[in-house]
């Protein structure tokens, strides 16, 4: 599997390197983000790791920029803590973000995470299921919102784009449809049994996911939290 690492410090590119090398993993590197962008484009990884703040190109554009074209997993590994970084680079495009300074372990269980899931659906006998105008096909893993238009021009479908964490927590809350699902079973699904307390990466993936496909994001049809235990899917009666 090869990763491409964009940072501007020497030493975390360095370390990076001959850790993930020893485990197996083929690592390219980029200095800033214009060297970024051009070596996805040249490297094809399988998952870009990237700093924010890097000259040239800061990390937020060098996602905007590789979600023109490519839907390879991306974990921002950032100085930055605060929420409206980690919601700009989410909105951006970014399927994971972590804070600096990190244990390799949870660096590691992040990658593992992420690439996991990307292997192909084994049955093409999934429900299609509607969330509304939205269609979500759980064997083509596609969302579609369908046309809205009327008369000779009835509208085109829109393809929603979900990043793979989001798909994941999409997956699992409409696999247990009405079924209350607790924060916790989530966390240990998506980042594993370490990482039950970090609700807030929870909170963020579900607001993204209520701005993709609820009609009214603010007052969610579809996808409800109940406080205090979980969320839990709704479908149409």
């Amino acid at each position: 599997m090869k990763i491409l690492i964009a940072d501007d410090d020497p030493q975390i590119l360095r370390a990076l390197r001959v850790t993930l090398g020893a485990r197996g993993y083929d690592v390219v590197t980029a200095r800033d983000g214009a060297e970024a962008l051009a070596a996805a484009a040249h490297e094809h990884p399988d998952l870009v790791m990237l700093d924010l703040g890097m000259p040239h190109l800061d990390g937020i554009e060098v996602i905007a920029g590789l979600r023109g074209w490519t839907q390879v997993p991306i974990l921002v590994v950032s100085g930055r803590s605060g929420a409206a970084d980690k919601v700009d680079a989410l909105d951006a495009g970014a399927d994971d973000y972590v804070t600096k300074p990190f244990s390799i372990d949870e660096l590691l269980a992040r990658i593992r995470a992420l690439t996991r899931r990307l292997g192909p659906v084994d049955s093409a006998a999934e429900p299609v299921i509607m969330l509304g105008a939205i269609a979500v096909d759980l064997s083509a893993r596609s969302v579609v919102r369908t046309g809205t238009g009327s008369g000779s021009d009835p509208g085109k479908p829109e393809t929603i784009r979900l990043t793979p964490t989001e798909w994941r927590i999409l997956e699992f809350l409409l696999r247990n449809p009405g079924k209350l699902v607790s924060r916790q079973s989530l966390l240990t699904d998506i980042w594993g049994p370490h990482h039950t307390t970090d609700s807030g990466y929870l909170r963020l993936y579900l607001a993204q996911l209520r701005k993709k496909l609820e009609p009214d994001p603010a007052h969610p049809r579809y996808l409800l939290t109940e406080a205090g235990m979980g969320y839990r899917f709704t479908p149409d009666p």
